[in-house]
């Protein structure tokens, strides 16, 4: 309200569409870098306040001077700070313009009906490549005959796009198609037309590395769901990372800011202070980049991951480099995590790195590491540590509960450091050391 009455006092114009998006996906992007950096370090400062105040009221006095629950230090600044995403996610939606086949990022919410479709072309935090390859989907939906689906319900079927890329310069698109009624004859029609657009055509220019295609009556597919099915080039990028060579398949997960995850991995290094008979847990290691980046100095490295892709990738990556001393499994953290820390009687120091999605850790995996006494030390990296972290933090640092099984030696956060992997937004990764 007040913005509003500003405006109407000083006669200020309503943001354009492209400020509105950028306001959305980058509010940050007007600050001075350095003004950006230090937006985040007071965030992060309120968040291990919280986290301290939390653990009070658990009976745990965790504060330090500053009213925080351990050290924080400075914001890690990004090595590259414009265009710096590797992975970006594009929807189509009816545009300003009123254009149904809009390929853009949205403002607005479904629940507020006031969803518009938004092109990208401007944002400071994606590179020009991803940009390219948005445009030119969207001219080959705008040719297509078929709808786009703005609603499952409502028919259509041109859906999101996906653009990754690597510093070797690697594309991969992976385009989402609701299938809705059409036969397997129609759908060969449609691949063909896309695939030909994108070697042949005005999509040429883009220079497809991979091209992929998936048929999905959902919101979010798995690959297990509904495979991708590669239409053009190679089934896999390559990325290069502190000397070593990732495969990275369409649904693994990587860290979207390359050049920032190098440096949060050699600080991770750095603060396991493992020894070369340390063991090493990787959970949720994605395609392996953290375990095998450490792996030259530790003994062995475990790295467990939900999605199959992404192991096969981190077993891939560690023949490919050479690294022997690396075993991965595929499922469940909850499932596979307690099972392995149950008969563990490795005598060898262990070292935990947690690298969960923005849901967290599950219960069942923060009781298997607080009720695992070979574990003393613990990373716990998150983008969100607001969310859904927090209650993983007050599970790891409260004292034994034999009711809900957590009968292991409570952590303790001794140290947090946030790295700024993604430059214009508020997020930033924040790295957790716990001891005990």
């Amino acid at each position: 309200k007040g913005k509003k009455k500003a405006r109407e006092g000083c006669s200020l114009p309503d943001p354009s569409w492209e400020e509105r998006i950028a306001n959305s996906v980058t509010p940050l992007w007007r600050l001075p870098y350095q003004e950006q950096l230090q937006v985040k370090y007071e965030s992060q400062r309120k968040i291990l306040q919280t986290v301290a105040s939390r653990l009070e009221d658990l009976g745990i006095d965790a504060q330090n001077p500053d009213g925080l629950c351990c050290p924080l230090q400075p914001v890690v600044p990004s090595p590259v700070i414009n265009g710096y995403r590797n992975k970006s996610t594009f929807s189509v939606n009816r545009g300003p313009d009123g254009n149904p086949k809009t390929v853009g990022l949205y403002v607005g919410t479904g629940k507020a009906k006031n969803i518009v479709c938004v092109k990208a072309n401007h944002l400071e935090n994606m590179p020009p490549k991803h940009k390219q390859v948005a445009q030119c989907y969207e001219e080959f939906i705008c040719r297509s005959p078929l709808d786009s689906c703005l609603l499952f319900h409502e028919g259509g079927h041109w859906r999101e796009l996906v653009v990754r890329t690597t510093s070797r310069g690697h594309t991969m698109a992976i385009i989402t198609f609701h299938p809705q009624q059409l036969g397997q004859e129609a759908l060969a029609t449609q691949k063909a037309l896309l695939k030909e657009f994108f070697t042949c055509g005005p999509g040429a220019v883009c220079a497809l590395t991979s091209l992929y295609f998936q048929e999905s009556t959902m919101t979010r597919c798995s690959h297990e769901q509904s495979p991708y099915q590669l239409l053009h080039g190679e089934p896999h990028i390559f990325e290069e990372l502190l000397g070593l060579k990732f495969r990275i398949s369409p649904d693994a997960f990587f860290q979207v800011n390359t050049a920032g995850a190098e440096v949060l991995y050699q600080a991770v290094g750095e603060l396991c202070q493992t020894t070369g008979d340390t063991v090493l847990l990787d959970i949720c290691c994605g395609t392996g980049t953290i375990g095998l980046s450490l792996a030259h100095q530790v003994s062995k490295v475990i790295g467990i991951e939900v999605v199959e892709k992404a192991i096969e990738d981190a077993k891939w990556n560690a023949a490919f480099n050479g690294i022997s001393n690396c075993e991965f499994h595929s499922g469940k953290a909850e499932a596979v995590l307690p099972q392995l820390l149950a008969s563990w009687e490795d005598a060898r120091p262990l070292v935990a790195v947690v690298n969960p999605s923005r849901a967290g850790l599950h219960y069942r995996v923060v009781r298997a590491i607080r009720n695992c006494r070979s574990i003393r030390r613990l990373l716990y990296i998150s983008c969100k540590p607001e969310g859904e972290a927090m209650r993983n933090f007050l599970e790891l640092c409260c004292p034994p509960d034999p009711r809900k099984k957590l009968t292991g030696e409570p952590f303790a956060p001794v140290l947090a450091i946030p790295f700024d992997l993604f430059p214009h937004t508020v997020h930033c990764e924040l790295v957790l050391l716990f001891t005990r």
